[in-house]
């Protein structure tokens, strides 16, 4: 009798052991998976709905043209000796000296060469001079005519050309005309480009973008928007830095910024970037970009 007591005593003892284990194990293995399964919340860039600048802008191509421009031909006999022209020259001073007259600048401008005509005889070989005034520069371009009612004379432009594309030249709309070319279906105007530097030249290809319906209006990055069909998203912050997922009306874009017509208000923060990373209704960790 004291020998079973005892066995039973000792198989007690060892299944309460093995019972203690199981529960410190299990006890154990749910303290670090509820430390560990909480993951802090990702860091993500944010930034403020604030006031910028938007404008649309209609693209077009134009020849730059010389504010003044007129040319003289000279014979090569009347020449009192061999023909250097200055590269600048003011107004009233002296060109060249021929035989028989003086030939003046009737404007200060640029000379140059248009071109050497050969006739039958040498004696009649002649030179053609030319005067150009680039301290302006024109440029007709035709808009299409869907664009009329926005066209008005003193929007501003800005020009490039292939001389030197990283330069921007900026001028504005000098003249619009009366009436829309029935064959083009286009409204021709003229823009006018302050050339000081004469860095553009007469005859070269301008690209041109001009300038309307300038606004002041709120604007966030473009990538912090979500476009879901026909609907725009972003993921708006929140109190204890929680998100929620907020419809927006966005209207044009300027240089990734995007126009936001309504569905936010001045000085609320939204995610700016990294939206992947973003768990609707969850927490973020703010970065201020």
């Amino acid at each position: 009798m004291k020998r079973s007591t005892k066995l039973i005593t000792v198989i007690s003892i060892f299944f309460l052991i093995i019972a203690l284990v199981i529960i410190t194990r299990t006890m154990v293995g749910a303290h670090f998976q509820k430390k560990f399964s909480k993951r802090p919340p990702p860091g993500i860039i944010v930034t403020d709905v604030r006031n910028e600048n938007f404008f649309e802008r209609i693209d077009s191509f134009g020849t730059a043209i010389s504010k003044k421009t007129t040319s003289f031909r000279v014979k090569k006999n009347e020449l009192l000796s061999e023909l250097k022209l200055q590269e600048y020259v003011k107004e009233g001073q002296t060109i060249v000296k021929l035989k028989e007259r003086i030939i003046t600048a009737p404007f200060s401008g640029i000379l140059g060469y248009r071109g050497l005509t050969e006739d039958t005889l040498d004696s009649e070989n002649s030179i053609i001079i030319t005067l150009d005034d680039n301290s302006t520069i024109y440029s007709d371009l035709k808009i299409p005519e869907t664009f009329a009612n926005e066209i008005k004379k003193n929007l501003p432009i800005e020009a490039k050309f292939s001389g030197n594309k990283n330069k921007v030249y900026y001028g504005k709309i000098d003249g619009v005309s009366s009436r829309i070319n029935a064959e083009t279906r286009s409204l021709l105007i003229r823009i006018k480009i302050n050339n000081e530097n004469f860095e553009l030249i007469p005859g070269s290809l301008l690209e041109v973008s001009i300038k309307f319906n300038e606004r002041n209006s709120l604007g966030i990055p473009d990538t912090s928007v979500m476009l879901e069909g026909n609907k725009a998203y972003v993921y708006k912050v929140i109190e204890n830095n929680n998100v929620e997922k907020k419809e927006v009306i966005i209207g044009i874009r300027n240089d990734g910024i995007v126009e936001v017509l309504s569905g936010l208000y001045h000085g609320e923060t939204i995610v700016a970037a990294g939206l992947k990373k973003v768990n609707p209704k969850g927490q973020i960790k703010p970065i201020s970009k």
